[in-house]
């Protein structure tokens, strides 16, 4: 390896702050199974985004996407707008997502634009990888009606690969998986039955009288395993092939300084499409092939971080119910689901509010997300618009 960098070269990125974006748009609207398929690989069980019976029974009158479902409305889950401008050696990672959600809900047969931009960045010395970038982009999500019905501010880590690979040298027996015994994973499954019983026993019922202090039931998922986020990755509709086009605006993404074994090669793709698809090859291969995860960084495979904001999402909407509606959320992601690792997720009502315009409450909602050791893996802060009293 070379000497450690000790700096880090921003001068293409500042030529992207603010300018509108092109990239990725979904051909079709969308499917009713495309919210199937995003429900199981998120691992999110609530019959409203899968069984058309229960949901004929809801307030929607038929099968709904989740909130969550916003980040698989664009192409790049919403972090292309924040990797911009070539920095040569670099990769990324997920720090953390901002939403404000406007409504209307999604529906299939929905079909969507994205809008994009680079908002801001900065660059500070991290024990991760040295000099590293953490930059905000933005993503509108514009509907068939030209209604903005979300508005996305994702936090991208960008670092040099080769600084995190020296300093991840020392990880040590975090190579390897968490074993776990029959015992521990039977316990798991009854703390995951538990937290499913506890939104199928509210059901089509409204959340009502929440007060501080409440506890949201803890959600565990896990043990993850390269199996998990593949079914995860490939539940983004992105993933699959032929399914975007380019809109031609310009977008510095593909050109970012990817080291090459996690870029793509779009000639190559035009025969053979694993070549473009993130999974086989390309910036996403970390996630499932250990040798490219420790390449960047990483101690073993490694879960996304769309999806982790997914999981946050859902854990907050499956608690109040189908009557109600996340307003905004704002979480920071501080370490990655690696394989083998369990994630608990732990919430608590932290104040409670009205809407000025209809007086219906509003619960502010903290929440955390951890490994089966305590580690910290996110952090944040959720309001959610309840139904009236």
């Amino acid at each position: 390896m070379s000497e450690p960098r000790t700096t880090m070269d921003t001068t293409e990125v500042d030529k992207w702050v603010g300018v509108p974006l092109g990239g990725g748009q979904f051909h079709d609207e969308i499917h009713v199974n495309d919210i199937r398929r995003w429900a199981q690989g998120m691992q999110n069980p609530n019959p409203l985004y899968y069984d058309k019976d229960y949901a004929a029974e809801s307030v929607f009158g038929q099968i709904v996407a989740p909130q969550s479902y916003m980040v698989n409305c664009t192409v790049g889950h919403g972090a292309t707008p924040a990797i911009q401008g070539h920095i040569e050696g670099t990769h990324m990672l997920f720090g953390g997502d901002e939403w404000w959600f406007m409504g209307p809900r999604v529906f299939p047969g929905d079909k969507f634009v994205s809008e994009r931009m680079l908002f801001d960045y900065v660059v500070k010395q991290t024990k991760f990888a040295g000099p590293t970038m953490f930059s905000r982009g933005d993503t509108n999500y514009i509907n068939q009606r030209g209604e903005v019905v979300a508005k996305q501010r994702s936090t991208s880590i960008r670092y040099y690969a080769e600084e995190a690979a020296r300093i991840a040298d020392g990880y040590g027996d975090k190579r390897e998986d968490p074993t776990w015994t029959d015992a521990q994973i039977e316990e798991i499954e009854k703390e995951k039955i538990e937290w499913i019983r506890s939104f199928l026993d509210l059901g089509h019922e409204k959340r009502q009288f929440v007060k501080v202090g409440d506890k949201l039931p803890r959600r565990p998922i896990g043990p993850h395993t390269v199996m998990s986020f593949t079914t995860e990755w490939r539940s983004y509709t992105m993933t699959v092939w032929g399914s975007s086009y380019d809109d031609g605006g310009q977008n510095s993404t593909e050109n970012a300084g990817w080291i090459p074994e996690m870029s793509r090669n779009k000639e190559a793709a035009k025969v053979d499409p694993t070549h473009g698809d993130g999974l086989y090859h390309g910036a996403s291969r970390g996630h499932v092939q250990p040798r490219y995860a420790q390449l960047i960084g990483m101690p073993r495979a490694y879960g996304y971080g769309a999806t982790m904001g997914a999981w946050i999402l859902d854990y907050v909407a499956d608690w109040a119910g189908e009557h109600s509606f996340v307003m905004h959320s704002n979480f920071s992601y501080t370490g990655p689901a690696l394989t083998g690792d369990l994630t608990y997720m732990d919430g608590e009502v932290v104040g409670v509010d009205q809407d000025n315009s209809t007086g219906q409450p509003i619960a502010t909602v903290a929440a955390t997300m951890t490994t089966q050791t305590g580690a910290l893996m996110a952090k944040g802060q959720a309001k959610v618009l309840l139904p009236p009293v």
